[in-house]
């Protein structure tokens, strides 16, 4: 995607999960494109290295810290950027719980535990909804703003594992229609994000090249998808060019779950060399 400088000039943007990754990524970009960034991670340690590049590129950003598992700390969070920015135009909901550790235990139903499950849905799902409640009443006072959540093709699928995982994107879903429609009249839009796999630089780290050429042939790119593929994508979303839509689900995948499952199987008898 081509972008251009200055689509989210003005903007005050609420970015979860900014330390790293796509959230990182979308930081860097949503600032290159004007906006004033509050870069939220768990620590401000953690997010520092990520505000200190904007700034140095010439962008204005703010790190702050906020587990968006803990409400108190959401609010602190809103009440932060109010009282520096005076309000907020979009809130990009990216944080997630995507740990080596959780992850490993959030496996099939039958051997799930249940304070992992909760952990997850916390996180994942009831984070993003509190976020958006203590964002709307300022969005709804300035008189609209983008709201954009991080979903995932797990949330859309069955698999062998992630089961909470999945569950609490898939949830992301219906509650990004629901805000939709309720404060779309307001201007307010709200949409989702269902990304695919995505090499960051620690899945870069833990991926074997085998899996990588695995997971190619079931895409519909000649690639994998890189962070700067989301960040571009949220920009638009977060900019005055997507003024026309809201309750969307977009897939940002490559095209891996729009075709079936066959295809690269059919590919190897078409042209197994």
């Amino acid at each position: 995607m081509t972008v251009s400088a200055g689509r989210l000039a003005g903007k005050v943007a609420i970015i979860t999960g900014a330390s790293a990754g796509i959230g990182a990524e979308t930081a860097i970009q949503f600032a290159a494109h004007g906006a004033k960034v509050v870069a939220v991670g768990r620590s401000v340690e953690r997010v520092q290295p990520i505000v200190d590049q904007i700034k140095a590129s010439g962008g204005e950003a703010l790190a702050v810290a906020a587990d968006i598992g803990d409400e108190a700390q959401i609010i602190a969070l809103v009440e932060k950027t109010i009282a520096i920015y005076g309000r907020i135009d979009v809130l990009d909901n990216n944080a997630a719980l995507t740990d080596a550790a959780t992850m490993s235990l959030d496996g099939k139903i039958a051997e799930m535990d249940s304070a992992v499950w909760d952990r997850v849905l916390a996180v994942n799902l009831r984070g993003p909804m509190l976020c958006c409640k203590y964002v709307l009443p300022h969005m709804l006072k300035q008189g609209g703003g983008s709201i954009i959540l991080t979903g995932s093709g797990k949330g859309t699928e069955g698999d062998l594992g992630q089961s909470a995982y999945g569950a609490s994107k898939a949830a992301l879903i219906n509650l990004t229609q629901n805000l939709a429609t309720q404060y779309g009249k307001d201007g307010i839009r709200a949409n989702i994000m269902i990304i695919g796999l995505v090499m960051t630089e620690g899945l870069n780290k833990n991926f074997p090249p085998a899996l990588q050429t695995l997971m190619i042939s079931h895409h519909l790119t000649p690639y994998l998808g890189k962070p700067r593929h989301i960040a571009d994508t949220a920009v638009f979303l977060a900019s005055d060019e997507s003024a026309f839509v809201t309750g969307h689900s977009l897939y940002v995948d490559g095209g891996f779950t729009a075709h079936s499952p066959a295809v690269a199987d059919i590919r190897k008898m078409i042209s197994p060399h």
